[in-house]
């Protein structure tokens, strides 16, 4: 009696450990659970713009918890640079892990631009000023390789077979995994100049 009294203590202590144990880890969280952690915002560090709704909540949040260190220190250089004034370059946040080239160009039309997707390297995209359009479609929408992957520059170009249209301005912004395929840049009306950054985040 008294080994099946402490065979239930060590069964009830190590159901909740592994209770404690996956309820940290949004891989195994609810969709209500991953909504409530994203909607509070908290990981947006005081960063006022908004994420646009086409960003996968869950892969995000497996994403963010993964290495939370690093995407920290992406929303705190973010929301702590003057991002209308930097200079059109690359900076380096944490070398190869974390960097956020700024440009500036004009808007393209739709037959000037590809879809594009990575593999090394998780975006998130800031219209800093201006406006653009933005398609987004998932890899299962892939049809055609126009351009094979290349592993240095962490890009492929694609066709696909749909997309939906995504308008970017300076008050929200877009986070893009290797499963979204994305072709950014392109006019929303008309042809017009835009300053952009994209914090391009390493996946370990």
């Amino acid at each position: 009696m008294k080994n099946l009294f402490l065979k239930i203590i060590v069964l009830t202590s190590l159901l909740g450990f592994i209770g404690c144990k996956s309820s940290s880890d949004p891989a195994t969280w609810s969709s209500e659970k991953v909504d409530q952690w994203f909607l509070k915002g908290e990981w947006k560090n005081g960063w006022s713009a908004e994420p646009d709704a086409s960003i996968n909540r869950k892969e995000f949040a497996v994403a963010y918890f993964k290495n939370k260190e690093r995407w920290d220190k992406a929303f705190a250089f973010l929301k702590n640079s003057d991002l209308t004034k930097m200079e059109v370059k690359r900076y380096d946040i944490d070398g190869d892990n974390l960097f956020a080239p700024i440009t500036e160009y004009l808007t393209k039309n739709e037959e000037d631009a590809k879809f594009e997707a990575h593999r090394k390297y998780i975006d998130i995209q800031y219209v800093i000023s201006g406006i653009e359009q933005i398609d987004i479609t998932p890899m299962a929408m892939k049809k055609d390789i126009l351009t094979p992957y290349d592993e240095v520059k962490d890009l492929e170009f694609l066709t696909v077979t749909q997309s939906s249209v995504n308008k970017a301005t300076p008050d929200r912004f877009f986070i893009f995994f290797p499963s979204d395929i994305h072709r950014p840049g392109l006019k929303a009306e008309q042809n017009s100049p835009v300053r952009k950054v994209v914090v391009k985040v390493k996946i370990d």
